[in-house]
């Protein structure tokens, strides 16, 4: 990464990054696995395949397609973000930009998601400071729609949850200055004053910063929380159906608040993907309510599956398919 661009615009990645690329994934997924392993070890193993063979091949699928239900109205929300920018591009665009993005869903920090600047970069000719505000508001407008169904599903379920609080209150506060220009701008100016270098980069963060303006309308703010919210209740609803085919009916409010809250817990650890700690908030406040380890540990197996690593598949299988059309975009933009 250079000191004047957050992303610069390369050709695609040589060999040995990609490689390197698929080491990180494959070793956060053996460590996903192994970990599961352990726990279905000191748990009984005939326990544990007794509740995964419970299921179904279409109660899988449905929890699939509740997943894919939330990856779309997500890419719509991208779309709408982008229409409000001024970039004109379509549906069909925005939707397979934001899709191929989550084959870098377990980068540190899902930075590796700003692939879809330079996808914008190609194919609208928009430089990365124009288009960063993009993702910028994504990543809002998902805590602050998360922290929303956190605080509801709190007060609806029966019982409290440890923790919950301080996570929604730090959610929307994320969101809350992610979504306020000139405090963005002034804490970019005093990152910079911290560091002291690198003046075109911050320059061009203020710039971003400042056009987070562009989204404080609320007809555009209403209906992006609005598929925000329906999206993650779709993944939260498919959680309490599992728990429930597993025997584990523990309402619906308080499933979605399980969820929702390891989601989150997992995304503040900083782990590519939320990897260990999402599992293990899930896992333990499973069995805060009563619920015991041959059902907890399949049934978080089983919804990170469908969630975050059916995720990183579409991505991958779209990634190729985006990064094509781009380089055809820019060329089209070069010829034009």
């Amino acid at each position: 990464m250079s000191a004047d661009l957050p992303l610069p615009d390369k050709p695609p990645a040589p060999r040995s990054r990609r490689a390197r690329d698929v080491v990180v994934v494959a070793a956060l997924l053996a460590l996903f696995i192994a970990g599961l392993i352990g726990l279905a070890a000191a748990t009984g193993w005939e326990e544990t395949r007794a509740q995964i063979a419970r299921l179904t091949l279409w109660q899988g699928a449905i929890l699939l397609l509740l997943s894919l239900v939330n990856y779309l109205l997500r890419g719509l929300r991208w779309h709408l973000f982008a229409r409000r920018l001024g970039i004109a591009t379509t549906p069909g665009q925005d939707i397979r930009h934001f899709l191929g993005g989550f084959a870098m869903v377990v980068t540190p920090g899902r930075v590796g998601e700003l692939v879809r600047m330079r996808w914008l970069k190609r194919e609208t000719g928009w430089a990365y400071e124009r288009t960063a505000p993009l993702a910028l508001m994504d990543r809002a407008s998902d805590l602050a729609a998360m922290a929303l169904i956190l605080a509801l599903s709190l007060a609806l379920a029966a019982g409290g949850m440890t923790g919950a609080v301080p996570v929604t209150i730090a959610a929307l506060a994320a969101a809350y200055v992610a979504t306020r220009p000139r405090l963005l701008a002034s804490l970019v100016t005093l990152a910079h004053r911290a560091i002291g270098r690198w003046q075109r980069l911050f320059g061009r963060l203020r710039q971003a910063a400042r056009s987070v303006a562009r989204f404080s309308d609320p007809r555009v703010m209403a209906p992006a929380l609005a598929l925000g919210i329906v999206g993650w209740l779709a993944e939260g609803y498919a959680f309490h159906l599992l728990l429930g085919w597993m025997g584990a009916d523990i309402g619906l409010m308080k499933a979605i608040a399980i969820f929702v809250f390891a989601t989150l817990a997992g995304g503040l650890t900083g782990a590519p993907g939320g990897v260990g700690g999402a599992e293990a908030a899930m896992i333990a406040l499973l069995a805060l309510d009563g619920v015991p380890m041959e059902v907890s540990v399949p049934a978080t197996a089983i919804i990170r599956v469908t969630t975050l690593w059916f995720a990183l598949a579409i991505g991958m299988a779209v990634f190729p398919f985006a990064e094509r059309a781009s380089l055809r975009g820019a060329h089209a933009l070069e010829r034009g």
